[in-house]
């Protein structure tokens, strides 16, 4: 047998999320206003050759671990993650995990982070091409004016994650 994944639903205070998870840990996070080709087609693309099965240990801890975020009783997350991308990408994404929760970063503050002091635009692209938001938490990324710049599942989610994380108020914030 090659690669397998497993795919859950979860319900959250800003609408359904798309989890889908390898023995090797989280590989996609599809949120409810994500654009692009969809969950479906990322899995073709993404693991073009694996085989779905019912489930997987990783996509059980993902799916608890979201589930305590939005319930405000988890800050960091220890469920592996099997992120797939080109080695700049990664090295992003890697930084994004460093953010603390409640705090933001500047696009221009990674990109001098990675090494890469004039590639604010590059670490935007790459933040836009995050695969598994919430646990790598773009939406901690911002403009250098203060701005939130883009989101997948839309400025209003963003908006809502900042102040959840923020203020430490519970997840009716989010709602």
């Amino acid at each position: 047998m090659g690669e397998v994944f497993a795919t859950s639903l979860i319900q959250s205070p800003i609408g359904e999320l798309r989890v889908a998870a390898t023995p090797g840990g989280v590989v996609r996070i599809a949120l409810p206003r994500s654009g692009g080709p969809g969950f479906r087609g990322w899995i073709e693309r993404g693991l073009p050759d694996a085989e779905r099965v019912d489930q997987l240990p990783t996509l059980d801890v993902a799916c608890r671990e979201l589930q305590e975020y939005f319930s405000g009783e988890r800050r960091k997350f220890s469920v592996p993650l099997d992120l797939r991308g080109t080695p700049f990408q990664l090295s992003v994404w890697r930084a994004i995990l460093g953010i603390p929760y409640g705090e933001t970063k500047s696009y221009a503050e990674l990109a001098r982070g990675v090494n890469r002091p004039n590639a604010h635009r590059a670490v935007g692209a790459a933040n836009g091409a995050n695969p598994v938001p919430i646990i790598v938490a773009c939406h901690r990324v911002i403009a250098s004016d203060g701005k939130l710049g883009g989101y997948g599942g839309g400025l209003e989610t963003k908006r809502r994650l900042l102040a959840f994380e923020k203020t430490g108020a519970g997840p009716e914030t989010l709602i």
